[in-house]
């Protein structure tokens, strides 16, 4: 059975941009780096060392061509936050492309975009304590 999401994959046409994005904007930390020395590397980075799911930053090209046919689309992640303000304001003011924050049924939400204008959205953390 299966009983968490471990890994996410993220195409991305620039690792070292994609890393320095997630890294030095978004606050994650790199857990891992591979590489095999023929062109395939891939970064796992998540928002902290004790995260259970992680996002792998793997190469766009490589990946197209060792699994033709294979999406390589952006997924459709949802972060969560314990304050929405705060991070929208950090997000804004390191010149990351945030949208509007939305009020949504389900909490307040802003979409945001990487270097690559792969977009993103942000939540409240809905837990209340």
């Amino acid at each position: 059975m299966i009983k968490q999401v471990g890994q996410i994959m993220l195409y991305v046409n620039n690792q070292d941009e994609a890393v320095n994005f997630w890294t030095e904007k978004a606050g994650f930390h790199v857990l891992a780096e591979e590489d095999n020395g023929q062109g395939m590397r891939w970064i796992e980075v998540s928002p902290s060392k004790e995260a259970e799911t992680s996002i792998i930053l793997d190469n766009k090209e490589w990946v197209a061509k060792l699994s033709p046919g294979l999406s390589l689309g952006t997924p459709s992640l949802m972060f969560f936050t314990e304050d929405l303000e705060r991070l929208f304001s950090d997000f804004s003011n390191k010149g990351i492309t945030v949208g509007e924050i939305v009020d949504m049924p389900s909490g307040r939400v802003f979409n945001f975009a990487d270097g690559e204008e792969n977009y993103f959205m942000e939540a409240r953390h809905q837990n209340v304590s």
